[in-house]
C-alpha cells in the first residue's frame, strides 16, 4: 500500500511505515539539511518545495498521508505561539492536502504543548475540522519509552481513518518490557569528538559515531543530563548542545536549585552523546547513514525524528486494520503489495505482539 510522507526531515517515521510494508510514493520537506540523507537512505527523490507551493493533483494516489508537522511553535519549551506562528500553519496546510485527496487514513505527529491549555482549544479545532471532512478520529499522548524505545519521549500523534473505512484506530497498549541505555548503546566504541568548528570527521568505521565538542550553558548546567546504564535516555533533541551526556559518567551533583555541577575529578566523563549513539536510542539502525557537514544538522535530523520502532507499532496497527477490511471486500482502491503469506503473517505476529 502506497503512502505519503511530508515534513519528512531524516524519515524515521516513513522508515517504520516501510518496514512494516507499506510503500513510499511521494516524501516532501522544503529543508536542504535534510535532503541527502533521506533520499540516499529512502532510494526516493524527495519534494523540496514548502508544503503551501504543492498542489494537491500532483501527490500520487495514495492510502494514507505521515507527518509530523513543524513542532516548535507548539513547544512548552518554545515560545507557544502555536497556530499563529508560520510553523503552526503548516499544520493547516497539511489539513487542506488531506481534506483534497482523502487517503484512507492520515497520521500527524506533534509535541506534547499542543495538548497544553494555552493550545487545547486550536487543537480541538483542528480534530472537528479532521472530523468534518470525513475522519473517525483518534489522538493520544504517547511516550516512546513505553513501545519498545530506549529513552522517554512523550509525543501527541492524532490518526484519522476515513469513514468509509467503518472503524476507528485504537491505540496498542504500552509493552511489558522497557529497554535501557545498556541494551541500546553498550557495545558502541569509544567515539571521537568532532572535527574543528564541530565539522563532522568524515567517513567513520561506524558512520556517524562522533560527539560536538563545546562548553556546556548554564541552562545545560541547571539540570542533571546523565541517565545511568539500566535507564532509558533523556529525550533525544534537535540540538546537538543538550544532547545527553554518556552513561559512563555519575549523575551530576546537585549544588542548589537551578545549578549542578559535574562530579569532582570525573570531569573527563562527560561528554554528549556521539550522533550514532543518539541515533540508536532513536531506534534507527546503524546502516542508516546520516548526511551532514556541520555535526550540529546531524543531531538536528535525529532529534526531530519519530523513534522507528514507535513507527512501526503504529504502522502495524494500521496495515493491520487495512488487511482486515481489504479481506472483508470493504477495501479495494489501493490493493497492498504483500503476497498473500506475508500478510497472515503479519497479522499473526500482530495478534501476538501488539494486540491486547
Amino acid at each position: 500500500m502506497k503512502i505519503a510522507s511530508f515534513f519528512s526531515g531524516a524519515g524515521g517515521l516513513d522508515l517504520g511505515f516501510t518496514n512494516v510494508g507499506f510503500n513510499l510514493a511521494f516524501a516532501n520537506d522544503n529543508w536542504d539539511g535534510c535532503w541527502e540523507t533521506f533520499e540516499k537512505n529512502h532510494n526516493i527523490k524527495i519534494d523540496k518545495r514548502p508544503i503551501q507551493k504543492i498542489n494537491p493533483e500532483e501527490i500520487p494516489d495514495v492510502v494514507g498521508f505521515v507527518g509530523g508537522p513543524p513542532c516548535q511553535s507548539w513547544s512548552l519549551a518554545g515560545a507557544m505561539r502555536g497556530i499563529n506562528d508560520s510553523r503552526g500553519k503548516s499544520f493547516h496546510d497539511y489539513v487542506k492536502l488531506i481534506e483534497a485527496k482523502k487517503p484512507l487514513f492520515f497520521l500527524a505527529e506533534n509535541v506534547a504543548g499542543i495538548l497544553s491549555k494555552r493550545h487545547f482549544p486550536e487543537f480541538m479545532k483542528i480534530i472537528n475540522m479532521f472530523r468534518s471532512m470525513g475522519y473517525e478520529v483518534s489522538y493520544k499522548l504517547m511516550d516512546a519509552k513505553d513501545y519498545g524505545v530506549p529513552q522517554e519521549r512523550k509525543r501527541v500523534f492524532i490518526i484519522g481513518y476515513h469513514n468509509r473505512m467503518e472503524k476507528k484506530f485504537q491505540f496498542p497498549q504500552p509493552f511489558d518490557k522497557k529497554l535501557t541505555l545498556k541494551e541500546a548503546i553498550s557495545d558502541l566504541p569509544e567515539p571521537i569528538p568532532a572535527s574543528q568548528k564541530n565539522k563532522t570527521n568524515g567517513d567513520l568505521k561506524i558512520s556517524n559515531h562522533e560527539y560536538m565538542n563545546g562548553g556546556f550553558s548554564t541552562i545545560y548546567m541547571s539540570r542533571n543530563r546523565v541517565r545511568g546504564w539500566d535507564e532509558p535516555s533523556f529525550t533525544i533533541q534537535a540540538g546537538g548542545r543538550h544532547a545527553p551526556c554518556h552513561p559512563q559518567a555519575p549523575k551530576m551533583k546537585f549544588i542548589e536549585k537551578d545549578k549542578r555541577v559535574f562530579v569532582p575529578g570525573k570531569e573527563d566523563l562527560y561528554r554528549r552523546l556521539s550522533i550514532r549513539e543518539c541515533a540508536r536510542i532513536q531506534t534507527f539502525p546503524d546502516d542508516f547513514v546520516f548526511h551532514y557537514e556541520n555535526v550540529a544538522d546531524g543531531y538536528k535530523l535525529i532529534g526531530n525524528a519519530v523513534p522507528v520502532k514507535l513507527s512501526e507499532v503504529l504502522a502495524k496497527k494500521i496495515m493491520q486494520d487495512l488487511l482486515a477490511l481489504k479481506n472483508e471486500g470493504k477495501i479495494s482502491e489501493w490493493p497492498t503489495s504483500l503476497t498473500e503469506k506475508q500478510e497472515v503473517k503479519l497479522c499473526q505476529e500482530l495478534g501476538q505482539k501488539i494486540l491486547h
